[in-house]
């Protein structure tokens, strides 16, 4: 009689993960945001250090209005950018925003609440042209939106001159609506001995809700998608055009809101202010990790760049050194920033085999 052998099971071969694995410091590391967070606490404390003026509770908020005036426009440019385009007319529609409705208002004797409404739909459309333009042309939206930089700055100086004879808009203090105007876009508040702007308010809000945009929506997913790979985002079914213009449109949508606000805060306008400031915008959206060639970065990481520039431009102040320092610190901030950035980039696309 023979006896059965009893053999083991041969296993399967062990096959190896292809999953990435990142151990949790390179996950840090690998959001946008991490690395203007750690210049931004670095700043803060250098200038606790150097500016004793700095140290106050009326200085943050300061600071913090200084920021919201550059963060609430760069919030919808660092979408823009995550969605792979460039706005380069973003500094001069806040001035053309605020112009259109003073000029508006002033020579047809209108309300002013009238005037903001037709100013907003006159950037809306600005927005929209441009984001159209790029979509339909194929053309790069630097230069479709440097294009609408020169008319719109072009216009802004023109259209002054020739309503009001000088290069500022009139007083809008005495004209009707005024009060309300002033109300919600320059209003401000004191709670325990520190003055507190709505725009300040305003721009949390905003950053907030872009980041939940980003983070927990469907748009947020779309607008990575066409920042990483318009033709790959099209193929699996993105509204490719639909996103990139709304961008544009939200780009145009908040540099109105600051134009009210720089209106209201001031009640006049220089017709030439703003050129410039829409390479602020940008420096706040790479500084906070967001990458010039679009699909990576949040809004986060934007609000951060955004009061590093407030920190900054008033830390220097604060100091007593020559503000002319500012722009070199500006430019060397988004050389190190873009440095940063890349790194952070090669960190969420390692790979580790297990």
């Amino acid at each position: 009689m023979s006896q059965a052998t009893t053999q083991a099971p041969v296993s399967a071969p062990h096959e190896s993960s292809n999953r990435v694995k990142l151990g949790w410091s390179n996950r840090l590391l690998a959001r946008p945001e991490v690395g203007a967070a750690v210049a931004a606490v670095l700043i803060f404390i250098f200038f606790l250090v150097v500016a004793p003026s700095f140290r106050s509770p009326d200085a943050l908020f300061t600071v913090l209005y200084q920021a919201s005036t550059i963060g609430i426009v760069a919030v919808a440019v660092g979408l823009l950018m995550i969605g792979g385009e460039f706005d380069l007319s973003a500094g001069v529609i806040v001035t053309s925003a605020g112009l259109f409705n003073a000029l508006f208002s002033y020579y047809l004797g209108i309300n002013l609440i009238v005037g903001a409404i037709v100013s907003l739909v006159f950037c809306l459309v600005v927005g929209f042209v441009n984001g159209y333009l790029v979509m339909r042309t194929g053309i790069p939206s630097f230069l479709i939106t440097l294009g609408s930089f020169f008319i719109l700055q072009g216009v802004n100086l023109g259209v002054t001159k020739l309503v009001t004879g000088a290069v500022a808009s009139p007083n809008i203090s005495q004209m009707d609506g005024y009060g309300i105007m002033h109300a919600v876009f320059a209003g401000s508040f004191r709670i325990g001995g520190v003055t507190i702007w709505n725009s300040v308010i305003y721009w949390l809000v905003l950053v907030a809700l872009a980041a939940w945009v980003l983070q927990r929506t469907r748009i947020g997913n779309w607008i990575y998608a066409v920042g990483g790979n318009d033709a790959s985002a099209r193929a699996v079914g993105v509204p490719v055009v639909r996103v990139k213009i709304g961008l544009f449109i939200t780009v145009s949508f908040l540099g109105w809101f600051v134009g009210m606000h720089t209106l209201y805060r001031f009640n006049t306008l220089q017709a030439g202010n703003g050129v410039g400031n829409e390479f602020l915008y940008i420096i706040a959206a790479v500084v906070g990790g967001t990458l010039l060639t679009g699909g990576f970065g949040n809004a986060i990481g934007v609000a951060i760049g955004a009061f590093i520039f407030g920190m900054t431009s008033l830390g220097i102040v604060y100091a007593g050194w020559d503000p002319n320092w500012f722009r070199a610190f500006l430019g060397v901030m988004l050389v190190l920033a873009v440095l940063v950035n890349l790194y952070v980039k090669k960190l969420s696309t390692t790979r580790k085999v297990g």
